[in-house]
């Protein structure tokens, strides 16, 4: 009898009363155990039957394991109880009955394939292991185990009419599949995949060792490639067939890290197929860094496979998905740019995308047959296949035979042709020169002007280049050797003056004397004026052409220095703003605005001396450094001069517009001072003269130092409550003027100060851009932002709305802006078209071109960009068209004034962004009739307290939930 089983069940009938407490006793010895299985019938003409779905699975029951049995003939339901006969069993059990219908016996195994591809998952996937360790009927011995490599296989005999219940001791908690079949069935199964599977195998081993041969006639670089795909593919099949362990001895365990090593080399031999076959690294040379970054990880990822194969051909699997989707990427973009290369892989990469969108369905257990994992496994081979024909294609269409049909001279005849060069011919003896295509058509004059003696190239330079161009040319000649390589500027016919490069060499005759000088000669006007450019716009402001920020601070840094050496050089700053600048700009609009600061440029400049310096550091903000007087009573008067002339009043628009301004003065004292230390000196005093009313020479004082203890405390306050999480955001509703209707949200910043209570956004937002916190910030605003509005997208359904977060300058002229935005895009799978980030109009004034790159950037990940308070900044109308927005919004300055002048702009600003395809804000409207107008104008949304005030995050949801009851409830 079987060790370790014992039958214990009773029966009597001595009284109705001990008959129910036994039925009661049997069912609660019952609840504690496992409940019966139902048999499945079987009868004679069954020769397959899948018993997954009937076997139950009991994980972490221990060494013992109590089960009732299906009820028998005599509808009797008996317990048994089962031991463990492996001591390494975790305690993991697997139950199913089986019952004989027919009236003979009938012999049939039970089958657990190892492994199975249908349903092992994407991530950590099971790679096939022993699955069961024996199987104990409830009546008779252990079954016997049928010798098998790929399967768990046991003979079973039933007797007719019975019912027996099968307790299999399980290896692993995982049961893929167990199927009963009859063994003649079986064995011709078996039989029939086994004689596929080696059609497949010698089809794939002809494939890698063809294309090893063919790389090794030919030699170009895709062969390897593609040879090393096909050993990779046939490893794969190997080991997936079970043709490996008829090669070597290998374990249940040792399988899975051979079956994790090849989906590893599978996947590593692809995406170096596709890097070498499509050439990737003559288009980028960080493709070529990133391919080996990616191969060198799946290399490394072999070693995992050693340690923890699931992982390994986990990442394996997300790899070759991975490549499946930038191959085909690259090859639209490259087919579209006629690259024949990426056109004859269209075939093969669409079969690849079949092939993965199959194994995906298989993996995921949504395609399920026995027939999907070999078939799977001859994609493959058909898919090498196809690599084989496309690259034979390639390594014999002819362009390896074009070798040898050029000379050398050809060659780099056709090489110059093609450059677009000019060959600059000096033939040094008669004192020629001919340039080849003659370069004077270029310069506008008669062709072959250029050419004769060289020095009738000397009128025509610039007279600075004259001089160095004739002693270049001498010390070439006297030296006799080295090579030219000269730069120099040419007077063209219409004036204008063209850079040009020679680079040439000299050529020796038998006397060792230069008989001639041949080179190229290239035109490099551009170059130069793009390079101009860039100088003049890092190192001036283009409104006014002033110097900027950080040119100021160099040229102070050096006019301290030079007060430092010696008594003759006393400098002193004045930073100046002016004061009520906004409501210019308000008022009158941003055109007015840029004309009045090229205004008082003008006259600031004229107050100046040549050793004095004027920049512009911010939006209204100028400095000026001030060597020419030293006395402080002049200095004095001067300040006062500067502050009259702002006040002379500017004709605009037959207006007449009286500009004031705070003035700081910050003088040199000590020679410990560093330039940011006395500009910020500076700054103090204009702040304080701002705060005293304005329109004031305020000089310096060390007590106003002090004055900063307080923000530098908001900042360390600040630095503490990102780490704590105590800033908040809160929802304003925008909504649709047409219908009332709820569009979307700005966000806006909150911050619960544990001491001090609510600090407004303008107090601290600023304190953070000075500091490195406005970083953190406003990745945390975007972050919560984006968070709230996927939650309220579960919560109330696909609801037609979008969020707006405010972006501060420092984190626009940011480099990384555009990662953090796409980080979080992939962190919150946030849905991009809803939400929008919002910059102010002074924001792109800082740095226009840096801003413009960001922006484009942001505006490809499918973000939207609204310019905010519009018609209150510094830049021009015409930014409008060099940046990316779709959504302005208008300043309430403009939207309060609904008088007929105002009206009058407010339609034409509203018709200008309809023009534009910009979706258009109002905010601050005050009453529902100016909301009406602004409708009828043409005014797409609305934005004030009106329509509601600043909320929560909870709040919003249940006020979405209200305006939008039918949605779909998460």
């Amino acid at each position: 009898m079987i060790d370790g089983m014992r039958f214990s069940f009773a029966y009597r009938a001595f009284g109705l009363k001990f008959l129910l407490l036994t039925i009661v006793a049997i069912l609660a010895f019952g609840l504690a155990g496992a409940r019966a299985a139902e048999p499945v019938k079987i009868s004679r003409d069954d020769t397959a039957l899948d018993l997954t779905a009937t076997t139950d699975i009991y994980a972490n029951q221990g060494e013992a394991f109590q089960v009732s049995t299906a009820a028998g003939g005599d509808g009797i339901r008996r317990r048994i109880e089962v031991r463990s006969s492996n001591p390494s069993h975790q305690g993991d059990w697997a139950v199913f009955a089986l019952s004989n219908v027919s009236e003979e016996q009938l012999e049939r195994v039970i089958v657990a394939p190892h492994f199975r591809l249908v349903g092992s998952k994407v991530f950590w996937p099971d790679l096939g292991s022993q699955r069961i360790i024996a199987i104990t009927p409830s009546e008779g011995f252990s079954l016997d185990r049928v010798p098998s490599v790929d399967d768990d296989v046991f003979r079973i005999t039933l007797n007719p009419g019975s019912t027996i219940t099968f307790v299999a001791e399980l290896a692993t908690p995982s049961l893929p599949q167990i199927y009963l079949w009859e063994p003649n069935a079986y064995k011709d199964t078996v039989n029939s995949f086994t004689l596929y599977r080696g059609i497949v195998l010698g089809i794939a081993g002809l494939l890698a060792v063809f294309l090893t041969i063919l790389f090794v006639v030919k030699g170009t670089s895709m062969l390897p490639a593609a040879a090393a795909l096909a050993w990779a593919v046939l490893a794969y099949i190997c080991v997936d067939f079970g043709f490996l362990d008829k090669l070597i001895t290998i374990t249940s365990s040792d399988q899975r890290i051979w079956r994790a090593g090849a989906e590893v080399a599978l996947a590593s031999s692809l995406v170096i197929f596709l890097f070498t076959y499509l050439n990737l690294n003559r288009w980028h040379v960080h493709l070529g860094y990133a391919t080996l970054a990616w191969v060198v990880g799946l290399v490394l990822l072999g070693g995992v496979a050693i340690y923890d194969p699931s992982v390994a051909a986990g990442i394996a699997r997300l790899s070759f998905a991975l490549t499946g989707t930038v191959g085909i990427l690259l090859i639209i973009y490259l087919g579209f740019n006629r690259y024949d290369r990426a056109i004859l892989l269209v075939p093969t990469w669409t079969l690849i995308l079949v092939w993965l969108f199959g194994s995906w369905l298989t993996v995921t257990g949504q395609l399920d047959n026995d027939i999907i994992q070999p078939a799977l496994g001859g994609g493959l081979v058909l898919i090498v296949l196809l690599i084989g024909f496309t690259v034979m294609q390639h390594a014999f269409a002819g362009g390896a035979y074009q070798q040898g049909l050029f000379s050398d001279l050809e060659r780099q005849s056709l090489a110059l042709t093609g450059s677009g060069d000019t060959v600059w011919d000096w033939d040094v003896a008669r004192d020629r020169v001919v340039t080849t295509p003659d370069i004077s058509g270029r310069l506008g004059l008669e062709a072959g002007a250029m050419h004769g003696p060289v020095r009738n190239w000397v009128p025509r330079l610039h007279p600075d280049d004259r001089d160095r161009f004739r002693a270049t040319l001498d010390v070439l000649l006297e030296h006799r050797r080295g090579r030219l390589h000269h730069e120099f500027r040419i007077r063209a016919e219409d004036g204008h003056f063209h850079w040009l490069q020679i680079r040439a060499r000299p050529v020796l005759g038998s006397n060792g004397e230069i008989i001639r000088c041949v080179g190229t000669i290239v035109d490099v006007t551009e170059q130069k004026n793009s390079v101009e450019r860039l100088l003049q716009d890092a190192l001036h402001d283009n409104l006014t052409g002033l110097p900027n920020r950080q040119i100021f601070l160099d040229r102070l840094q050096g006019v301290l220095t030079l007060a430092a050496s010696g008594d003759t050089v006393r400098p002193t700053v004045m930073a100046i703003d002016l004061d009520r600048y906004k409501q210019v700009n308000d008022s009158l609009g941003i055109a007015a605005g840029d004309n009045m600061l090229i205004a008082l440029t003008r006259r600031l400049r004229r107050l100046m001396k040549p050793q004095d310096t004027l920049a512009r550091l911010a939006g209204d903000q100028f400095g000026l450094i001030l060597v020419s007087e030293r006395d402080p009573a002049k200095i004095a008067d001067f300040a006062d001069a500067v502050s009259q002339a702002i006040m002379v009043p500017i004709n605009y628009a037959n207006r007449e517009i009286v500009l004031t301004a705070s003035i700081g003065l910050a003088s040199f004292v000590d020679q410990q001072e560093s330039a940011a230390g006395l500009l910020a000196d500076a700054e103090l005093a204009m702040y304080r003269a701002k705060r005293g009313g304005g329109n004031k020479v305020e000089p310096f004082r060390p007590v106003f130092r002090t004055s900063g203890t307080d923000r530098l405390q908001i900042e360390t306050d600040l630095r503490r409550a990102i780490e704590r999480k105590e800033l908040s955001l809160a929802y304003q509703p925008i909504i649709q003027l047409k219908d009332g209707e709820i569009a979307g949200f700005e966000a806006l910043m909150r911050w619960e100060h544990p001491k001090r209570g609510t600090i407004p956004p303008a107090e601290f937002i600023p304190i953070a851009e000075m500091s490195d916190l406005i970083g953190p910030l406003g990745v945390f605003a975007m972050e919560r932002a984006a968070a709230d509005l996927v939650s309220w997208q579960e919560q109330t359904g696909e609801v037609p709305i979008f969020v707006s977060v405010n972006l501060s300058s420092a984190q626009l002229l940011n480099a990384d802006l555009y990662n953090d935005v796409r980080a979080l895009i992939s962190k919150t799978q946030v849905n991009p078209h809803q939400l929008r980030l919002e910059l102010t109009e002074s924001l792109m004034m800082e740095n226009p071109e840096q801003a413009r790159l960001i922006l484009a950037k942001i505006k490809e990940t499918g973000l939207g960009l609204a310019l905010d308070d519009f018609g209150t900044g510094y830049s021009s109308l015409a930014y409008l068209t060099q940046f990316p927005f779709d959504m302005i919004k208008l300043d309430k300055t403009l939207v309060s004034d609904m008088s007929e002048k105002g009206a009058i702009l407010l339609r034409s600003v509203i018709a200008m962004a309809r023009g534009l395809e910009m979706s258009v804000v109002a905010e601050g409207i005050r009453t529902d009739e100016d909301a009406m107008e602004l409708a009828k104008m043409g005014c797409h949304f609305g934005q004030s307290y009106l329509f509601g005030p600043p909320a929560t995050s909870e709040a919003m949801l249940r006020l979405l939930k209200e305006r939008f009851p039918l949605t779909k409830r998460a």
